[in-house]
């Protein structure tokens, strides 16, 4: 297997400013308790695609609820590549949970970004049949899998980017 891409924490800083962003109940001492417990995501068997991000923190989704997530997490990747995040299977399976964009899509150069490249994770409980999830602080919620990307022959882009969500349309 080719290794392209390492799993980091973003700063205390960074995860205290965007976690209280999301969750201002929380004092500044909870959140770097919070912090401490960040696990980086990592595959559940040898064979497995996806690797798993761990929920911060507990939480209750009751159907059409919607969370954002401040993993915590930020992935250094190899050009030519993607990280590409998806709910856990059994998660969208069992409760029809959702990532609020489909798919989220972690570019080599969001690494360098100035919130470090901090990934969110936004999700809704879609469910139909009225169930609630519930998740404990360190359970896998979502997963990232790796795939390798090209570009058209006649490709000239240079531009840099330094944000997230529409931050590559910006003008």
């Amino acid at each position: 297997m080719q290794k392209i891409a390492k799993f980091y924490k973003v700063s205390l800083e960074q995860f205290t400013n965007d976690f209280m962003d999301s969750f201002n109940q929380y004092s500044l001492e909870e959140t770097k308790s919070i912090y401490e417990t960040i696990q980086l995501p990592k595959r559940a068997t040898i064979g497995s695609a996806g690797y798993d991000f761990y929920t911060p923190i507990a939480f209750t989704l009751k159907p059409n609820e919607t969370i954002k997530i401040p993993t915590g997490i930020r992935c250094s990747i190899n050009n030519g590549w993607v990280l590409s995040v998806y709910p856990r299977s059994g998660l969208g399976f069992k409760f029809r949970l959702q990532l609020n964009n489909t798919v989220g899509i972690i570019d080599s150069d969001y690494f360098n970004s100035s919130n470090e490249g901090h990934i969110f994770i936004k999700i809704t409980n879609d469910s139909n049949e009225n169930k609630t999830v519930d998740l404990q602080a360190g359970e896998g919620f979502a997963q990232g899998i790796f795939m390798a990307f090209g570009i058209v022959e006649d490709d000239d882009t240079n531009e840099i980017r330094d944000g997230g969500f529409g931050s590559t349309t910006k003008k």
